[in-house]
């Protein structure tokens, strides 16, 4: 039912077939035809299929409206956030709406439900930084441009159709993804696997780099953050700080969970000493954990990158932040005990071996020690760099905003710089926090302003 290999014959696929019945119940094994079934993902959304189509006929496209949709955050955050800020400063006639929620398990209000489909029908552009499996249903309209900014930078572990035959990976035949008209990449060499992944050509996938990652060349905003982090973890005056940040494990947010046995945290600070913080920062699918002496759980922080413009080391596995702490010379600890298990049932786009900028740990003994010992090596990050994170420059929303977003946009309503030029001096952070209405899934419904939260990432 999960999509995994059965090995056998029919006795041996039955037999299975009851075991998964059984543990996953009722609930779980209807999720589980859902997911297996092209028809019944299509019939799952049938409202709005048909709340759409009505909306399309008797609506015409507002040319100023962009909308934002996330079932992955409940405020302008991360990309979306560094996006809206351009697009608002180069084209002020242009309003922004964006319909959130912070989790794709928690129901949507009547309100969004009834919203949801008018404000698809208004916008000349919707944007999406995540999978939002309603919108692959739809045929929208071809007035309507649907734009792809995915959360994660690089190309490292498969997603999407890139999953194809593997545990959790789409069927034959799925929708999901291929009605993007565009796609943002963050280098040249990863288009082919944002292609792949997305099912989409390639000439559909941009190298304009990956908004957030604008204020990582920012040698002041990462100052100012490193210094906020700090004060809220209390920490003292030369103390160093290791950022623990696994991905999950799992197929999806349903079934998403990590073994915290696999390290004895308080026993890892411990080894360390007074000299050292260790902070953990699980998947935002992943429950908060318990309470743990001299550790550190920063888990509620929604977004990773200013975690990262604080940390002195950053431990994780399979988690695209790599990426990110290259970009601001971090030493990486990679700790993978189960590596072998993880490449059979995920799979990378490119051999592990490819993406080790640290010390590959599998005993949790040996933690303690890689950590003290990190340190960059220039040799190994220049062609890591150059190879995933070559559009990231610092103007990275600046550019989608103005070769993507706003390129369709009525002549009059956009300044200058809209048409693709660059505009000089680094990108800082988003002024102001997240404005009125913008928190909360009842709320999720923003317009125009160029506030949010200062930009980031979830830890993969």
């Amino acid at each position: 039912m999960d999509g995994e290999p059965v090995r056998g014959g029919p006795v041996a696929r039955l037999r299975h077939l009851v075991t998964q019945a059984i543990r996953l119940g009722p609930v779980g094994v209807g999720r589980a035809i859902v997911r297996r079934s092209l028809f019944a993902q299509r019939w799952r959304y049938v409202y709005y299929i048909a709340a759409y189509a009505l909306w399309r006929r008797v609506l015409r496209v507002d040319p100023w409206q962009v909308a934002f949709l996330s079932d992955s955050r409940g405020r302008v955050s991360g990309n979306l956030a560094y996006l809206r800020a351009e697009i608002v400063r180069q084209s002020p006639r242009t309003r922004v709406v964006a319909v959130l929620r912070p989790s794709g398990r928690r129901p949507r209000s009547l309100s969004q439900m009834l919203r949801l489909p008018l404000v698809l029908a208004r916008s000349r552009v919707v944007v999406l930084d995540d999978f939002y499996p309603m919108i692959y249903q739809l045929n929208l309209r071809p007035e309507t441009d649907l734009g792809q900014v995915w959360h994660a930078v690089g190309a490292f572990k498969r997603v999407g159709h890139s999953r194809a035959g593997l545990p959790g990976g789409p069927v034959p035949g799925s929708r999901i993804h291929r009605n993007y008209t565009w796609a943002t990449a963050s280098s040249e060499a990863v288009r082919p696997d944002i292609a792949e992944s997305f099912g989409i050509d390639a000439s559909r996938v941009h190298a304009l780099g990956v908004p957030r990652t604008d204020p990582l060349f920012d040698e002041q905003a990462v100052a100012s953050a490193r210094q906020r982090v700090r004060a809220r973890l209390g920490m003292a005056d030369g103390t160093k700080l290791v950022l623990f940040a696994p991905t999950f494990r799992g197929h999806g947010a349903r079934t998403a969970h990590y073994d915290l046995d696999l390290v004895d945290m308080p026993r890892l600070a411990q080894t360390l000493g007074p000299d050292w913080l260790v902070a953990v920062k699980l998947h935002p699918f992943i429950p908060p954990m318990p309470p743990l002496p001299g550790i550190a759980d920063v888990t509620a922080e929604r977004e990773l990158t200013e975690l990262l413009m604080a940390a002195d080391v950053l431990v994780t596995d399979y988690s695209s932040a790599i990426f990110e702490a290259a970009m601001l010379r971090c030493p990486v600890v990679f700790f993978a005990p189960d590596i072998a298990e993880y490449t059979a049932s995920r799979d990378f786009y490119r051999p592990f071996e490819r993406y080790l900028i640290g010390p590959l740990v599998t005993e949790p003994a040996s933690l303690a020690a890689a950590i003290e010992q990190a340190h960059v090596d220039d040799a190994v990050l220049a062609p890591f760099l150059a190879e995933f994170t070559s559009a990231c420059d610092g103007h990275s929303a600046a550019r989608i905003a103005a070769q993507l977003v706003l390129a369709g946009a009525p002549e009059g309503g956009v300044q200058g710089e809209a048409a693709g030029e660059v505009p000089g001096g680094a990108v800082g952070e988003v002024p102001g926090g997240a404005p009125d209405g913008a928190v909360g899934e009842a709320q999720g419904d923003t317009q125009g302003g160029a506030g949010g939260e200062p930009g980031g990432r979830e830890a993969e």
